[in-house]
Order: structure tokens, then sequence, then C-alpha cells
């Protein structure tokens, strides 16, 4: 007699895709920028940035008639050290060589770089977060009581996005120098110095192009369509050059 023996076909075991999803990449690159020295002390320093500025402000003698200005100089302030920040994100792969590690894990260099961009604007918006709202506090308690508080919540939400929008220049800039100094020194210079330089040649060239006043004229309610131009003018060149140069460039 004769058994026969059904045997069940060999059942393959899922396969768990290899490729990092976008929210792990941009948890990754979160955790990565705060455990290094370096980010710890920009973040650290970009929270703190406003609140001591306002307490200096009330300090001295300057009379201001409204709290949109100095909400627009916090953000002024803390975007110009989330520039760093966003710089370190990109060019310090390449500076410090980590950059082959980095794309082992995403070999994608356009998902790196995305992933990048999210996660520095996202800390960007946070930390300016942080420090508009202490230096609401403090010019809550410590402003004159005739100062106008109208168009406050405009110069507030203005002060968040552009510490967001100047995290993502540095972005784009870093990833497109892959040179940490260069890129710093770079972006300094253009932003702090030749702006300035066309802003004594011709006032309206300059204000076609300037990050910091598209800052001050839009918490302030004044052009604000062709601040919302200047600025993300900045930060779509920035990180399209970026991208562009990124994938073109050997890694080593």
């Amino acid at each position: 007699m004769t058994t026969t023996l059904d045997t069940a076909a060999p059942v393959r075991p899922a396969v768990r895709p290899t490729r990092a999803s976008l929210p792990t990449l941009v948890g990754l690159e979160v955790r990565k920028t705060l455990t290094t020295r370096s980010g710890r002390m920009l973040a650290l320093a970009g929270v703190l940035a406003g609140p001591v500025g306002m307490g200096l402000l009330e300090a001295s003698d300057d009379a201001f008639p409204s709290v949109a200005g100095p909400f627009a100089v916090v953000g002024i302030m803390t975007g110009l050290l989330l520039l760093a920040m966003g710089v370190l994100s990109t060019a310090g792969e390449w500076t410090h060589r980590t950059a082959q590690t980095t794309y082992l894990l995403a070999p994608q260099r356009g998902r790196v770089l995305a992933a990048k961009a999210v996660a520095t604007a996202l800390l960007g918006a946070a930390l300016t977060a942080l420090s508009m709202g202490a230096s609401w506090l403090i010019l809550a308690v410590l402003a004159d009581p005739s100062v106008s508080w109208d168009g406050a919540a405009q110069a507030a939400l203005t002060a968040v996005g552009a510490g967001a929008a100047f995290a993502l220049i540095g972005v784009g800039v870093g990833a497109a120098t892959a040179n940490t100094p260069a890129a710093l020194t770079g972006l300094y210079l253009t932003v702090l110095g030749l702006v300035q330089i066309i802003r004594a040649w011709d006032t309206r060239v300059a204000d076609a192009v300037d990050p910091q006043q598209a800052v001050l004229r839009f918490a302030r309610g004044d052009a604000e369509v062709a601040s919302l131009l200047t600025l993300g003018g900045w930060v779509v060149a920035s990180l399209l050059a970026g991208w562009v140069l990124s994938r073109r460039r050997p890694v080593q």
C-alpha cells in the first residue's frame, strides 16, 4: 500500500525593504545634528539669541513703537545662526568624510538632501519658535505699556518661518560647496557684507536680494509678496544648486 504525502509548497519569507523611509532619514538627520557638539551649541545659541537680544534692547534707552520690528530681529538673529546649522548638516558630511557612510545607508542622493532639508527646516522652525516664545515673554513683562502689539502674531510667525528658511539656505549652499569653511565664509560675506554694499549703491536692488530686509518687511506687513519672492528665491536657488552639484560629485 502506498501513502501519498501532500507536500506544501515552500513559503517564501517576506522580505522587508532595505531602503530607509524618508521619515526615518529625517529622524536620523535630526539626531545627527543634535548629538554633535557644534549642533548642540548652535541650537542653544539659536534659542538664547532672541531673549538675550530683547533683554539688551529693554536695558537700553532705545524706544520702539511696535513689537513687530523686534520680533523680526529675533527671526533674523536666530536665522543667521541657523545658516551655520544648515551648512554643517550637508557640507560637514564632506568636510569630515562621512558622506560615504551616509550614502551607503541611502544611496539616492536626492532623498538624502530632501531628508536633510526637512530635518533642518523642522529644527530651524522649532528653535526659532522657542526663541520667539521667550522673547515674547520678556517684552510682555518689560516693554513700555505704550508699545503697540498690533501685528505681533504675524511678526512672530514670520520669525519662525525665517528660521526655517535660513536653515534651508544653509543646507543648499553647504551641499553645493561641500566645504564648510567656504560655505560659511561665502554666506556671511554675501548676506552681511555684499548685500549692504549693494544697498549703499542702490536701495531698490538691495531690497530685492536682501533676505534680512525681506524678513523685516514681511513682519511689518510691507511688500509681502516681494518679500516672499526674495526669501523664497534664496531657498529655491540654494537647494537647486545643492541638488545639482551634489549629484555630480564623486563620493570619497
